[in-house]
């Protein structure tokens, strides 16, 4: 299954990769959330691999919604989000990812995040490790919050700024910097590789973290609330981190 998500990511990912840069239609889902036909090619396409591979899969996909298995039932669920950093995407900044990660019976068994702008491939299975194009990646050893790079991303629903503008100013003071991309996928796959010390983020969904999620815990890393507290793919807050400087940062984040 690991092997036929990263074929499909990858494939998503070239279809992604042909239309960037080119004039393309884009659409509102919300004040600043979009959605482009890229979106749309890229989801069509993953569904229908999936649908002719594993027919009796459930989905669960960004654009189109939950959708059943035929049966009406099934224990193994894909939840795919066909191109995380869509506003990236619409102004021709080269951030964004297809990503892919599968639920069996409630828990993310495969996960892959696809960069076709780096042709980095992120995939994850559990119990086995991830890697990236097909080498081990690790979290980083980063001790301390004030030598860590921190990443974020700031959350559609203005109400939840403001708690995001006093976590960002605390960790802007005490780390060594801040960034914010615009995909919480590829966020997510770096605190995993080690490129970011730690992530932190609320408002998130499904298809942003899964994949991402199961990686960081692969690589040694570790997953909480903003309170500590065990957390899954379906409750945000997310906080992710090398395990390292977890309590640190929970230190602001619950404060």
């Amino acid at each position: 299954m690991l092997g036929f998500a990263i074929e499909t990511a990858r494939e998503a990912g070239q279809l992604l990769l042909e239309k960037f840069g080119r004039r393309i239609n884009i659409s509102r889902k919300g004040e600043t959330n979009l959605v482009t036909e890229a979106d749309l090619a890229s989801e069509a396409l993953v569904l229908e691999r999936i649908r002719s591979r594993y027919p009796r899969h459930s989905l669960l996909a960004e654009e189109s919604g939950h959708t059943t298995s035929i049966d009406g039932h099934s224990s193994w669920r894909w939840i795919i989000d066909p191109l995380d950093g869509t506003t990236n995407f619409a102004h021709g900044y080269p951030c964004f990812a297809v990503t892919m990660a599968l639920e069996h019976e409630g828990s993310i068994v495969v996960g892959v995040t696809y960069d076709p702008t780096r042709d980095e491939m992120f995939a994850v299975e559990k119990g086995r490790g991830a890697s990236m194009n097909n080498k081990p990646i690790q979290v980083s050893d980063t001790s301390a919050l004030k030598d860590s790079l921190l990443v974020t991303g700031f959350p559609y629903e203005v109400t939840k700024r403001e708690e995001l503008t006093r976590h960002l100013t605390a960790f802007l003071l005490g780390a060594r910097g801040v960034r914010r991309d615009g995909s919480a996928a590829i966020d997510l796959a770096y605190v995993a590789c080690g490129r970011f010390d730690g992530f932190w983020e609320d408002g998130l969904n499904p298809w942003d973290v899964a994949a991402g999620m199961l990686m960081i815990e692969e690589a040694g890393g570790r997953l909480s609330d903003y309170r500590g507290n065990e957390c899954d793919h379906n409750r945000p807050p997310l906080c992710a981190t090398n395990g390292l400087i977890h309590s640190q940062m929970i230190e602001i984040l619950g404060s």
